[in-house]
Formats: structure tokens, C-alpha cells, sequence
């Protein structure tokens, strides 16, 4: 599905999403007409379920009962999932620092906790950041777990049918300059004791403050563009991650954040999300953090909606892994023009990142 006819034909769609959001928004006109069918299986694939019931729960009552019923059940196992979660990650932060180590939760359920009603937003894995020594990390993990993966970047370990990924560095650019640049402003502005109250009293855990997920946020939706893919859910975390750092600061700072982020490469792919932001969720020209790139962000855009979730609906994933490397490839070599230092050095990134994989599986 193309970004024009997702406008066009759709449009109503993007109205109900708003309203689950709390933004105020008219009853659409052809709320009787309405795709519901088409509507459910578009907020699947972009992971916004529990939203979207939010903007229609007020009209269920016209929707096929069929799909009124799958919906209802859904949303209620989001919450059902999100408060388990809570109380896991709780325990797992724990067990970590019993163990010495200094921990923070990454993503996920610590982005939840932004929204009007962080329950709505659908759950993934758990991210961790753990900082120590790898060797005593990963030692402490195998200890306590059974190791599933090994990446540059996390370990994986999985706990009552939850992949958990313990990060010992926090994200990954394909451009080893600008990962080094990114890796050093992360760790200038970590804090491990940023505690918050987990939803339903699940406990404390240490979150990042909204300065650092400015940046790794960010980071992280750009290294997903290019590795596999990204929803909406990704981009409305950081629409409430930039309203709750307004919030607090009582403005954007917009000149020092584009200083930062034409330092950490990541200025142009700032501004394509800003597009994003601004034409699907309406974000106000104040909250922006960078200026609106409409060029890229038409082109971002199109790959939310064409891929879905880690571009699962695109078909570029159903496919032999050599075959997926070099379909990957051809995809990414269409955004030199935009992002030359990381689409150029993607290709570099990845082989190597499989022969380290391997390495690492050997020893």
C-alpha cells in the first residue's frame, strides 16, 4: 500500500488512530461504511491494535461481530500481556542488580509508560542495558539462563516465552564513525538511577531520560529502516517521547538538537520522522525537533506502511538468507542519495556482523 493510497483512500483510518490517541478529532463521515475488516488487519501489521480499539470502541457496535470479537479479545490480552511484563521486567532488573550490576530498561515497556494509557500500546520483547565488563555479563547471563543468540550489541536469552535482550552496548549504526560518536554522547548523558514506578505497581525500575532516547530512540528507528523495518508504533513512541520532553523543558532546544544530531549523522533521518510526526499524528510545528524533510519522510513513510512490523507484510523477509542479503542490499542501495554513509556502509555492516556471528558461535 502506497502512501497516496493510504491517504486517499483511507482517510478515515488515520482519524480513528488519532482518536486513540486522545487527540480531538470529528466523527468521519463514512464511520457506516467503514473497512473494519480492512482496518484490523492494518493496525496488526503496524502493532497498534490496543490504540485503535481506543479510537473505535465508541462505534464497535457497527463493526461485523466477527471481527468486533477478535478485536475486544486482542486488546484485552495487550493489557493482560503488558501488565505481566511490568512485573517481569521488574524481576529482572532485580536479578541484576543483586548480581552487582547496574541496569536499565530499554524501549518497550519504558516507552509504554508515556503514553495516556500505556496498557493500550503492544508489547514486544524486553530490552536491557547492562553496564560491566562483556566477559562478566555474559558469564552472569549463562549463570542464570539459557543463551538463545549472540549479537554485537545483546545477548538473548528468552523467560516464559519472552525474548529478553540484555544490550551491552545501547543501539548500532552501520557507519563505525558515527557508531563511535553515538556510543560516546549515550554515555555522556546515562543515568542508571532514572527510577520510575512500573504501571500497576509492578515496582522501580531505572529508565533513560528523555535526552538520551532522543538519540538512541532515533537511532534505533533509522538502524531498523535499514535492517529490516519499522510500524507506526515505533514513530508514535517517539511523538510521546518528544511531547513528554517538551513537557518538562518547557521547549524543544531546537538549535543545540540540530547541532547534535548533524554531529551524529542522524539530522536528515530526523527530519523524515519529523514528516511522519507531523502528517500522520499531527504533531505541532513546536514540538518538532528538526525540520520536516518532505522528500525523505514521504519516503519513510512508504516503507512503514508497505512493511509493517520489522517489514514483516513486504516480502523481503520470506525469502532464503541469501537471497534476503542480496534483495536487502538492492533495497538500501536506492537511499544513497539520502543516507549515503549509512546505506553505503550497510552491505559492510551486515557481512560483517554475520562472520563475527559465527565466530562467536564457534568459541
Amino acid at each position: 500500500m502506497s502512501e497516496h493510497n493510504m491517504f486517499s483512500n483511507h482517510p478515515s483510518w488515520l482519524e480513528l488512530i488519532r482518536k486513540g490517541m486522545g487527540i480531538e478529532r470529528p466523527v468521519p463521515e463514512d464511520i457506516g461504511e467503514m473497512d473494519w475488516d480492512g482496518l484490523f488487519a492494518f493496525l496488526k501489521q503496524q502493532t497498534l491494535v490496543g490504540i485503535g480499539w481506543k479510537g473505535v470502541e465508541r462505534f464497535a457496535n457497527a463493526m461485523p461481530r466477527n471481527t468486533r470479537v477478535q478485536w475486544y479479545m486482542l486488546t484485552e490480552y495487550v493489557r493482560k500481556r503488558n501488565e505481566w511484563l511490568n512485573w517481569k521486567v521488574t524481576q529482572l532488573t532485580n536479578v541484576f542488580r543483586e548480581g552487582g550490576f547496574d541496569v536499565v530498561l530499554l524501549k518497550g515497556q519504558g516507552n509504554a509508560m508515556l503514553y495516556p494509557e500505556p496498557l493500550l500500546r503492544m508489547p514486544g520483547d524486553i530490552d536491557l542495558l547492562v553496564r560491566g565488563k562483556k566477559e562478566d555479563v555474559v558469564r552472569f547471563i549463562k549463570e542464570h539462563w539459557q543463551v538463545t543468540g549472540v549479537h554485537f550489541q545483546h545477548v538473548e536469552f528468552r523467560v516464559e516465552k519472552v525474548t529478553v535482550e540484555v544490550h551491552l552496548m545501547p543501539c548500532s549504526m552501520n557507519n563505525p564513525l558515527y557508531l563511535r560518536r553515538m556510543l560516546r554522547w549515550l554515555e555522556t548523558e546515562a543515568k542508571w538511577d532514572n527510577l520510575v514506578e512500573m504501571q500497576g505497581n509492578a515496582g522501580m525500575v531505572a529508565v533513560p531520560t528523555d535526552r538520551y532516547n532522543i538519540v538512541f530512540l532515533l537511532a534505533h528507528i533509522m538502524h531498523h529502516f535499514f535492517d529490516e523495518g519499522i510500524s507506526l508504533r515505533q514513530l508514535m513512541d517517539y511523538y510521546y517521547l518528544l511531547l513528554h520532553y517538551q513537557k518538562k523543558e518547557g521547549g524543544m532546544k531546537r538549535q543545540e538538537w540540530e547541532a547534535t544530531l548533524k554531529y551524529l549523522n542522524l539530522y536528515h533521518f530526523a527530519g523524515a520522522v519529523m514528516y511522519v510526526l507531523k502528517v500522520v499524528f499531527q504533531m505541532s510545528d513546536s514540538l518538532l525537533l528538526a525540520p520536516v524533510d518532505e522528500r525523505r519522510g514521504k519516503i519513510l513513510l512508504n516503507e512503514i506502511l508497505k512493511g509493517g512490523n520489522f517489514g514483516r507484510y513486504s516480502g523481503l523477509t520470506n525469502h532464503s538468507m541469501a537471497v534476503k542479503y542480496l534483495l536487502k542490499t538492492c533495497r538500501n542501495m536506492n537511499f544513497v542519495r539520502q543516507y549515503p554513509a549509512e546505506a553505503l556502509c550497510e552491505p559492510l555492516f551486515r557481512t560483517w556482523h554475520f562472520l563475527w556471528r559465527h565466530g562467536a558461535s564457534l568459541k
